[in-house]
């Protein structure tokens, strides 16, 4: 900063100041690349700030496939409010993948995406990342839906044995007991507000 610390206060100039010292990510963006973003969100990335600027979110993403698949996600409720949050797993430079907290407001709602800020949370000391394979995600995200054991077979196209051993998996991998516990392993939030990247393995 141009400016001491206690030169903001004494002339009230605190918005810099706001925006580079909050406890949270910040990060401003226009079409997907990022414009402008404080310290808290490069650290939490595992880049220097002037390294993110211009950008794209591809890069924080696990895979070009998760950058590509969320893009449309919460736009109708950017267009309808101006506001979208999610859970959602990103990856720092190192290649660690971490859960985010994500919330977000558009300045364009007509086009969410054209213009916009976002906050990101760091929450993998309350939920560390487990790995999970295409299936276990495909399983997981029909279970959300309260599709049945049987049901989830019949579109995957596979047998309601394996399901339930996809299934099992999920439950050792969170720690639940049950399909319930294991949602409320996630945060007992609304499994729309989840997206959760795969480790890229098949099976």
């Amino acid at each position: 900063m141009t400016m001491t610390i206690d030169k903001c206060f004494e002339t009230r100039d605190l918005t810099e100041l706001a925006f580079s010292f909050a406890p949270v990510g910040l990060v401003v963006t226009e079409n997907r690349v990022i414009r402008e973003c404080n310290q808290t969100f490069a650290e939490m990335f595992g880049y220097a700030r002037e390294e993110l600027h211009d950008s794209t979110f591809a890069i924080l993403y696990p895979t070009q496939e998760e950058f590509a698949n969320i893009r449309t996600r919460g736009i109708q409720e950017l267009r309808e409010s101006n506001q979208y949050w999610d859970e959602r797993v990103m990856m720092r430079q190192s290649g660690d993948m971490f859960w985010c907290r994500v919330r977000g407001h558009t300045f364009t709602p007509d086009d969410p995406l054209q213009r916009a800020v976002w906050s990101f949370a760091d929450i993998s000391d309350a939920r560390p990342y487990q790995a999970l394979t295409r299936r276990e995600r495909e399983v997981f995200s029909l279970l959300a839906e309260g599709l049945t054991s049987k049901e989830i077979a019949i579109k995957l196209g596979m047998s309601n044995r394996t399901v339930e051993v996809h299934r099992g998996k999920l439950l050792k991998k969170f720690g639940a007991s049950n399909t319930a516990s294991l949602f409320q392993s996630l945060g007992a939030i609304g499994t729309r507000h989840i997206y959760s990247a795969s480790d890229g393995t098949v099976r």
